[in-house]
């Protein structure tokens, strides 16, 4: 499929780009123990592009460290199952860099947990950050998405970060039409354990681009989901939740696309991307293989427009300060153009968006 980045004229939504991204989605393995039916890396795994090896891992660390990139948000797969990781995690923090990790929890036991809490005794001012997948508050949702039997599993490695007492741990849910009714539960769940709660977006990317039709969540199922974060700032988002909240989290975080500005992603295999949510042949930006990140991130053409972009038609609107148009790829995978609306923002919830509900990408669409 061509790539069509230039399908709309580019209009600047920042004049001062930053000088190195704040943090890096680094997806360190293919290796995965679960098959999620809305995995995001599922195509960077299929593909089975190999890995980096420790030395070019801890080659890449020496690099973001020197561009004083302040977080590192490991994934996978399933990072734990690496054998080296452990290894590559305590190379990250004696460079006093920041690490979360994205576990599904079920690999979790105490001597694991044993490293993980020295590694954050040796370096207090730089937090192993642990978020656990879970997506849902009952066995037969979670279990619909991520296996059959992995809520007991990855309710036992939650259990087992609570019983250690373990500083920093999350657990997260990709919000879908499956679980939304469970936002409430499930911030209760999380609340049981002594974790914090975080909540994502599902979006038409990786495996979600399989499954949008079964999981893209209804207009109504948004705008209560709206509704709830806006009486719940204390819950943690990501993944441009921008778009959908309400004015009372207006301070709360980022309020644009951060993708080329403040982030970026690595694959397993090397390969450079805006972010994790656009980890797609046409998005390849690079590969630190045999090129500086530094050099990627500030001279790739897709980098640059991605700083340029900016949705026009949202700029008469009164939440444009807040989302800046939403999420690119979202608009990018159901039509295979850029500088289109976030179709799931507040405002096109709000009005009924026309009586529409986005249609499914097909696998040419990505």
């Amino acid at each position: 499929m061509p790539s069509r980045l230039s399908d709309t004229p580019p209009q600047r939504l920042s004049t001062s780009p930053l000088r190195a991204p704040v943090n890096v989605t680094w997806e360190i393995t293919e290796a995965c123990n679960l098959d999620c039916a809305h995995c995001l890396s599922a195509e960077l795994r299929a593909e089975r592009r190999g890995e980096l090896d420790f030395e070019q891992c801890r080659a890449l660390l020496d690099e973001l460290a020197r561009m004083q990139v302040f977080q590192v948000n490991f994934g996978g797969g399933e990072p734990f199952l690496r054998h080296d990781f452990l290894d590559i995690l305590r190379y990250a923090h004696r460079l006093g860099i920041t690490t979360c990790v994205s576990t599904n929890g079920t690999v979790l036991n105490d001597g694991l947990v044993d490293d993980l809490l020295a590694i954050g005794a040796e370096h207090p001012a730089a937090p192993v950050y642990l978020q656990v997948s879970l997506d849902g508050a009952k066995p037969e949702t979670n279990d619909a998405i991520r296996g059959a039997g992995t809520f007991g599993r990855i309710l036992r490695g939650v259990e087992l970060l609570a019983r250690r007492q373990y500083p920093d741990f999350s657990l997260n849910m990709v919000v879908t039409r499956l679980n939304a009714a469970e936002v409430g539960e499930f911030d209760r769940l999380a609340r049981s354990y002594g974790a914090k709660t975080r909540l994502s977006r599902f979006r038409p990317s990786g495996g979600g681009c399989h499954t949008w039709d079964d999981y893209r969540l209804t207009r109504e199922q948004l705008a209560e989901l709206s509704a709830f974060l806006g009486d719940h700032t204390e819950i943690l988002t990501g993944d441009s939740f921008f778009s959908l909240t309400p004015d009372s989290r207006r301070n709360l975080g980022l309020n644009m696309c951060g993708a080329a500005k403040m982030t970026c992603a690595v694959a397993p295999d090397g390969s450079v991307y805006p972010c994790a949510f656009l980890a797609d042949p046409a998005f390849l930006s690079g590969n630190v293989i045999g090129e500086s990140l530094w050099d990627i991130f500030k001279t790739s053409p897709i980098f640059k427009r991605f700083r340029d972009l900016e949705v026009a038609s949202c700029k008469g609107c009164d939440r444009f300060s807040i989302c800046h148009g939403g999420c690119p790829a979202v608009g990018y995978f159901l039509t295979e153009s850029m500088g289109l609306p976030d179709p799931e923002c507040l405002r096109a919830v709000e009005a009924g968006a026309g009586g529409r509900e986005a249609a499914a990408p097909t696998k040419e669409g990505v």
